[in-house]
């Protein structure tokens, strides 16, 4: 589970445990999507937006609106792909830790 926001991680790192788990939710996604074998039309585009959430997760704390455009994105190219859902449910998780968008 993770620690509230002001404590240090069990690693004593200072970084935002939601970043942490993040980067491993994104991780291990990337890894499933690579080691499938099937080709599907939107794999480029699941591979790329998994690139830049992996890239945000490394530049600190992310925009929640960029974070929600993403997943959605690679959701949609995923589609119904059995053998990645849960990996993609892990990243949405990691995604909800952020929060919700603020309404205008």
């Amino acid at each position: 589970m993770l620690r509230s926001l002001g404590q240090r991680s069990v690693t004593g790192s200072d970084e935002d445990p939601r970043v942490t788990e993040l980067r491993t939710a994104v991780s291990r996604l990337r890894r499933e999507l690579a080691a499938h074998p099937a080709e599907f039309p939107d794999r480029a585009i699941a591979e790329d937006e998994l690139a830049a959430l992996a890239a945000m997760a490394t530049g600190g704390i992310p925009e929640i609106p960029r974070l929600r455009r993403s997943l959605l994105l690679i959701a949609g190219a995923i589609g119904s792909m059995s053998a990645l859902s849960r990996g993609l449910s892990d990243v949405r998780q990691a995604v909800d830790l952020f929060g919700e968008t603020p309404r205008r």
